[in-house]
């Protein structure tokens, strides 16, 4: 037997067993994952068979590295349960898949099945959980590990074995259509759901990858397109290396720690310098100086953007590969890469480093030696009711209650409160609560915020629905309708906001990016391709908030969104505000557990929220100019800031305390670490969580330093009255800067440290960091 073949030999000696046998064509059919997988199959009557375009493209490498989105169902796809692939039938599919290519190659090497899952898999009967910005909302990492533990455990159950999960982008402008994708404006944050995700999906140890529970997470995108220049999608971002360090490459940094198995390259550039192109970032960093060993994933149809580099597919593949790229996706350049070897361009010896880190994936995925999925195992797995609670608590703590005035909320008994009217575009539409990168639901799935409250009004409380106006749509048709219904209300629960709902029938880019024109009917106003200039609410929203605000019942707004709209007006015309970003299939239940004191509200932003998007950029993380720059005519502060969120109950903060209040360079380089501690006292009379942050805010250190820097963060459960010493402890990694040098060192410097419930209420001390230029 192939030594390859043999489950005994180590991992390494049977990837390169295998490649020694590999021929030209082979390798390159290796690197390649040019398929969508919805080309790949075809339904007949009540059976799937495969397609010949699948099984050609089998044989233009003898072998197929990837396919991608074997399951994926959205408009864009065209998939929905017709023709796609329901979780029943998921084993089979995928196995038939596997069967064909293990069979009909030469060397019989299985293929690896890749999925989108960005909040959860993007397929048929696939458990949607809410948008990454709702996560970041929680601040509760050790609850999404929980949660994207049960992702993976679906995708591995159907068959599939990557899970592509957006984590690296950092929001810095609110104007991208992909904000919702992104866990926070601040890089600690993004890092902590990074881990999470990694280790919920993969699990603590490399041997874990081959459970039937886990899959291999391909972290995306690398890196900064969170910080396109003006919002838009996959814009250039104009940093330098610094920038990049300290905010872009943290969660890079702490995902590849937690074990990911890959990476997905970002479509911008930076300095010039596109991301597939990068050899500094892909080879430099990633694998050099971090010492990544596994693989790099284009994006779609991306590598053949190069063109405009290189003039040719050949070039163009040569230059990606040897800059870092591993596997294509959907282009076409990486499928000349055998005429690229042929031409001089690259060398076969680059071509066996890239085949080596696909083959070791799918030798640690276990799919030389269980290439097959149980046949029945899916069923037992996807919708488990234990995951449907878990994805309700991530909805229930994502949400942020912005503004409380005279305690409006929870909303009252019965007999105080005898009707309710429920009015606004997001009020009962599940798909505008979901985000984008979701797949068609089966009717019945999910509860909206309507049917949530009506589910959890008191007995004897009349709802009444209004739909007021659309996103986008100027029509105002449904404005009486609303203003009556609440005139006849003791309170209006106004449900308004974005949607990035992709609808059957709607233009789509080559990569599946939405293509939303000037004048276009879509109500769609994010989601990939979806990028604005006004970060007001779109359409009439304003003016019916306006118009039921005049009625004199008293507002509460409850706004569903996938980027942070500015909410100035809103907030001035509304009693009280509720921010649920897009808070998935749950959400409509978690939202009205709020609104009706069932749940106390937990959320804290992850972002800052802007007055307007001439204010842009907000995010409370910019560098110290040192004196106040302001504007003229607006308030240069964010409307509401980073870590913000109100409670049912109240939280009091005593003095900083730290164990020391000097500490040298020397001390920290030598693993020194400080700890600070604060007593935090639930002051209010209901249960409640809060999230206990620390910052940093340095100065003198011969830099320019931010205004605050999160280091630390602990959400933390206390009954009424109740006190809890919270204990932070900082050293070299929290304290240290990239020096002029550009190398991550302490340097000596006057640090507050600064705890609180937000970026903007915090107490403090002083640290000072000893050295030669800082006399104490």
């Amino acid at each position: 037997m192939e030594k390859y073949k043999m489950s005994s030999v180590p991992i390494e000696e049977r990837v390169q067993d295998l490649l020694s046998r590999m021929n030209l064509q082979e390798k390159v059919g290796q690197l390649n994952q040019r398929m969508y997988g919805w080309n790949a199959y075809v339904r007949n009557g009540d059976g799937i068979s495969l397609t010949e375009a699948f099984k050609q493209e089998v044989a233009f490498g003898d072998g197929m590295g990837a396919l991608y989105g074997l399951f994926r169902s959205d408009p864009w796809s065209g998939v929905n349960y017709e023709n796609g692939i329901t979780v029943a039938e998921s084993a089979e599919a995928a196995n038939m898949v596997q069967r064909y290519v293990i069979e009909n190659t030469r060397l019989g090497i299985p293929v690896l099945l890749s999925e989108e899952c960005p909040h959860g898999h993007q397929a048929l009967d696939g458990t949607l959980l809410p948008v990454n910005l709702a996560v970041g909302s929680t601040w509760n990492p050790a609850l999404m590990q929980q949660a994207y533990a049960y992702v993976a455990a679906e995708i591995r159950s159907r068959g599939a074995h990557i899970g592509l999960v957006s984590a690296l982008d950092i929001l810095q402008d609110p104007r991208w259509g992909r904000s919702e994708e992104c866990f926070s404006e601040d890089p600690h944050l993004a890092a902590r759901f990074a881990e999470a995700a990694v280790r919920g999906m993969q699990g603590d140890e490399p041997g874990e990858l081959a459970s039937p529970n886990k899959v291999a997470v391909v972290l995306k995108h690398l890196c900064a397109q969170g910080a396109a220049q003006g919002g838009r999608n996959a814009g250039p971002a104009a940093i330098g290396q610094r920038e990049l360090r300290e905010i872009h490459l943290s969660a890079a940094k702490a995902g590849m720690e937690a074990g990911a198995a890959g990476f997905m390259a970002a479509y911008n550039e930076i300095d010039g310098i596109p991301c597939h192109a990068n050899q500094a970032l892909l080879t430099g960093i990633l694998r050099e100086e971090w010492k990544f060993d596994g693989i790099v994933m284009a994006d779609g149809c991306a590598i053949d953007r190069l063109l405009a580099l290189t003039g040719s597919h050949e070039s163009a593949a040569a230059l990606a590969l040897s800059s870092g790229v591993d596997l294509s996706l959907w282009d076409k350049s990486f499928s000349t890469l055998e005429r690229a070897v042929k031409q001089g361009l690259v060398s076969e010896a680059q071509i066996d480093q890239a085949v080596s880190r696909v083959l070791l994936l799918k030798f640690r995925l276990g799919l030389f030696d269980h290439p097959y999925t149980e046949k029945l195992r899916a069923i037992s797995v996807v919708g488990r009711p234990e995951f449907q609670q878990i994805n309700l608590q991530v909805a229930r703590e994502s949400t942020v209650l912005l503004k409380n005035e005279g305690n409006l909320l929870p909303l009252g008994e019965a007999g105080e409160l005898r009707r309710i009217a429920v009015i606004g575009p997001n009020a009962d539409r599940l798909y505008n609560q979901l985000g984008d990168y979701t797949s068609v639901q089966r009717n019945g799935t999910g509860t909206t915020v309507l049917q949530g409250i009506r589910m959890c009004a008191p007995e004897g409380v009349e709802v009444v629905h209004a739909w007021g106006c659309g996103i986008r749509d100027e029509s105002m048709a449904g404005l009486n309708e609303a203003v009556e219904a609440a005139k006849g209300a003791d309170v209006a629960v106004l449900v308004i906001g974005g949607s990035s709902a992709r609808q059957f029938g709607g233009n789509f880019d080559s990569n599946g990016a939405a293509i939303v024109s000037e004048g276009s009917p879509s109500e769609m106003d994010c989601g990939e391709g979806v990028d604005l200039a006004d970060l007001s609410l779109g359409g009439i929203q304003l003016q019916l908030a306006e118009a039921v605000a005049a009625t004199g019942t008293p507002v509460v707004t409850v706004i569903i969104q996938g980027r942070p709209h500015a909410l100035t007006d809103i907030a001035q015309i509304s009693n009280a505000v509720l921010c649920g970003w897009y808070p998935g299939t749950e959400g409509g239940q978690a939202i009205a557990e709020i609104l009706f004191g069932q749940v106390n509200p937990s959320g804290k932003l992850p972002v800052s929220l802007p007055r307007s998007a001439a204010q842009l950029p907000v995010y409370y993380n910019q560098k110290d100019p040192g004196r106040p720059r302001v504007y003229v005519d607006m308030p240069s502060a964010a409307l509401y800031p980073f870590g913000y969120g109100l409670s049912y109950t109240t939280f009091e903060y005593g003095q900083v305390v730290l164990s020391e209040n000097e500490v040298s360079t020397a001390a920290l380089e030598e693993g020194r670490r400080i700890t600070a501690t604060v007593t935090v006292k639930n002051a209010g009379e209901r249960d409640g969580a809060e999230t206990v942050q620390l910052y940093i805010q340095a100065r003198e250190s011969g830099i320019t330093r931010r205004i605050a820097e999160l280091k630390a963060f602990r959400k933390i459960e206390l009954p009424p009255g109740e006190q809890r010493t919270v204990t932070f402890s900082i050293g070299q990694e929290e304290l240290g800067l990239w020096n002029r040098e550009m190398r991550f060192a302490t340097e000596p410097c006057r640090v507050a440290i600064q705890i609180g419930g937000s970026s903007q209420n915090t107490v403090s001390a002083e640290l000072i960091i000893t050295g030669n230029n800082l006399p104490t």
